[in-house]
């Protein structure tokens, strides 16, 4: 049970990180379309952010699951 739960904290926290980077990214990706870059580069500034993005949540997975306590049940 507790590896368990260790699966599940990792899982909700990686999901939580990875929503606040893809925001990050999306305003990353609407503040260059505001400078006018967005339109000519947008295949390529969309693949270098989801690049970005996978290598993001691929180092919270590993950190996390490297690093999360272990639960102790009361």
């Amino acid at each position: 049970m507790d590896q368990f739960l260790r699966v599940i904290a990792v899982l909700l926290e990686v999901s939580v990180l990875g929503i606040m980077s893809l925001c990050l990214f999306w305003g990353v990706k609407l503040l260059l379309d505001d400078f006018g870059i967005g339109k000519k580069y947008e295949k390529a500034i969309v693949m270098a952010l989801v690049v970005l993005f996978l290598i993001f949540v691929l180092f919270f997975t590993m950190h996390l699951s490297a690093f999360y306590p272990h639960y102790k049940g009361a």
